[in-house]
């Protein structure tokens, strides 16, 4: 008999009970492509985030390119020898004069072949040292610096490294590290060190040296954006553990089950009454109509 002529002859008949039940590979197949949406969805908006990022990161890199290209100013209106720098000062172009000190000249590896930055340190009129990165040489033999009072123009740069117990005086040095070259010199080191333009290290026959500016931060909003977007990551990952888990305890669909839970969730008392009134409901109203 079909389910159609049972409800016909039977009113209380209801064909979605008499469905089969979910098969555990249905349900679990379900399962799975709840959770695949979840991370398919999480892995956009990772997308979404790292494309913030990377907006930050470009704008950051736009504002320490167009601080190097503003005009130069006087180096001691920005640092001065044993003192602190604000990190405004760095990346930017600086006005210095003194002279160089012969003595104070070492190479320094580029880590691309046989090419080594030459630094020098030029003693201030004021006293301190400023080291100066006049450029680039192939081979471990560099021209001599100028001699005499000499100005040049180069971008203020940050020490590359922090530790004091690197390499001893008489070894190498692979980077400019200031904490390192205090050891070395004799004298108050400006905090940072200036690499001349490409026009000056021509003038002293020496190759120019590409400056790797540090990155400075964009706008604080694109990065919220970025942070935002793996929350949401997260969040959608999370909900679609738990839609699946709830799939599970309902395998109709996470809104199935609603009339179940309704019918169960009355009281005794209730449940007590309503099958009082449905044993007595007929024979009281025969009652009645006698009456």
């Amino acid at each position: 008999m079909s389910p159609e002529q049972v409800s016909s002859q039977d009113p209380e008949f209801n064909p979605e009970a008499a469905a089969p039940p979910l098969s555990s590979a249905s349900l679990i197949a379900r399962q799975i492509g709840i959770v695949f949406l979840g991370f398919l969805f999480a892995a956009v908006m990772v997308g979404l985030g790292v494309w913030q990022l990377d907006v930050y990161n470009e704008q950051g890199q736009k504002q320490a390119e167009a601080r190097a290209a503003a005009p130069a100013v006087a180096l001691e209106s920005v640092a001065r020898p044993g003192q602190q720098v604000t990190d405004e000062a760095y990346a930017r172009q600086v006005r210095f004069s003194g002279g160089y000190d012969p003595r104070l000249q070492m190479l320094v590896p580029t880590g691309s072949g046989d090419r080594y930055r030459v630094l020098t340190g030029l003693r201030l009129p004021g006293g301190g040292i400023l080291p100066v990165v006049r450029g680039m040489v192939t081979g471990r033999q560099a021209p001599p610096p100028p001699t005499g009072q000499v100005t040049g123009t180069g971008i203020l740069m940050p020490s590359e490294g922090n530790a004091t117990n690197g390499p001893q005086p008489s070894a190498q040095p692979t980077t400019v590290v200031l904490p390192s070259l205090a050891q070395r010199w004799d004298g108050l080191l400006i905090n940072g060190f200036a690499t001349l333009t490409a026009a000056e290290s021509h003038a002293q026959s020496l190759q120019p040296v590409t400056v790797a500016l540090p990155s400075s931060h964009g706008r604080l909003q694109n990065g919220f954006y970025a942070v935002q977007w793996w929350v949401f990551a997260a969040f959608a990952i999370w909900m679609g553990i738990r839609m699946a888990r709830d799939w599970g305890h309902y395998p109709d669909g996470l809104m199935g089950g609603g009339d179940d839970l309704l019918d169960n969730s009355s009281s005794p008392a209730e449940a007590a009454m309503s099958s009082r009134a449905g044993s007595e409901g007929p024979d009281s109203a025969a009652d009645d109509s006698t009456t």
